[in-house]
């Protein structure tokens, strides 16, 4: 027992990263996130990095990628699925960003709400400090046909996985991504939800929703989805046919204005989306216009989500001007309770 007393002390002196939590406490407190009781808000940016002429996501470039998020004043990386690898995760706290883990419903067993696996991810990575909310699911009120033809089906398991994820880990909060505004049947459904990200396309104006989110809850919000791609499908509202990064620009700064500007309602955005992904729309070697998404009728200013254009930084990670739009307002705002 002697050796061990002395021991121990050494090893945790000389390993404190192994051995001591990382986990830095998120909580919601007056409809805010707070983090080790600091007040944070989220300065955000989606992203899913696919190099060109493949399919899957890569963290070959997440040295440059953090190097350019730390520049624009990114505070928060919003994923699509988890990240299993911890050295990716160090890098991304080391740099000072948060992240928000998305689990899929069913996604063949990796860490999905399905099978019951992304409570193995949150019991891995719980005291990880890069951590900042568990989401679930990504619009999936969009796609009834993924559950039977019947919502109700994710609504339910979307209330169990919250319950779950709460029991399992108390000192982070946890959320979904909406497509725009749910229901107050939906919202009474799951009062287990600590926060609610919302994915608005409302032209370059979110605003709109806030009001109607006030007047039907209490919980608090962030925009887990917001901005606009780099081409026009057509001329419209005075910006020409064609690529354009001067009407994404002035989308993305608009929009973050808006969030800026009701910052005692929305707790921050993640702009969509860091860079252009060539994978989405025909030949992942080249950029494709067209793509698919659902309820694009709100992207500006043409209506239309041409799908491998939205990075504010492209393939090659250039930057284009989105991305001094967002250094410049990120960087520059400054965020007090």
């Amino acid at each position: 027992m002697q050796i061990v007393s002395l021991i121990l002390p050494f090893f945790l002196f000389n390993n404190p990263i192994s051995i001591l939590p990382k986990t830095d406490i998120v909580k919601i407190n007056k409809n805010s996130i707070y983090v080790n009781e600091e007040p944070y808000f989220i300065k955000g940016i989606c992203y899913h990095p696919v190099s060109k002429g493949n399919l899957k996501r890569s963290f070959s470039s997440i040295d440059r990628d953090l190097e350019l998020m730390t520049e624009a004043g990114i505070n928060t990386i919003r994923l699509y699925e988890p990240i299993d690898d911890v050295k990716i995760l160090d890098k991304i706290a080391d740099a000072g960003i948060k992240v928000i883990i998305s689990f899929g419903y069913n996604q063949n067993g990796f860490y999905d709400i399905f099978t019951g696996t992304f409570l193995d991810y949150i019991a891995k990575y719980r005291r990880h400090k890069a951590i900042l909310i568990w989401e679930f699911g990504n619009e999936y009120n969009y796609h009834p046909e993924w559950f039977e033809n019947d919502i109700q089906n994710w609504y339910n398991a979307l209330k169990n996985a919250v319950i779950l994820a709460k029991r399992e880990d108390p000192n982070h909060p946890v959320s979904t991504a909406h497509g725009d505004l749910p229901s107050i049947e939906l919202v009474k459904l799951i009062p287990e939800l600590d926060i609610w990200g919302l994915n608005v396309y409302r032209w370059d104006k979110p605003q709109s929703i806030f009001k109607q989110w006030k007047s039907l809850s209490s919980k608090p919000i962030y925009l887990s989805e917001a901005g606009a791609d780099s081409y026009m499908s057509f001329t419209n509202s005075g910006f020409k046919k064609g690529k354009n990064q001067e009407a994404q620009a002035v989308a993305n700064g608009n929009i973050i204005d808006a969030v800026f500007n009701h910052k005692d309602i929305v707790n921050g955005l993640c702009i969509f989306s860091f860079t252009d992904g060539w994978w989405k729309s025909g030949n992942p070697k080249e950029q494709d216009i067209g793509g698919w998404a659902p309820n694009t009728s709100g992207v500006p200013y043409d209506g239309t989500a041409n799908e491998e254009f939205w990075g504010v930084v492209d393939i090659d990670r250039r930057k284009k001007l989105a991305f001094k739009v967002i250094k410049d307002k990120y960087t520059k705002f400054k965020f007090e309770k």
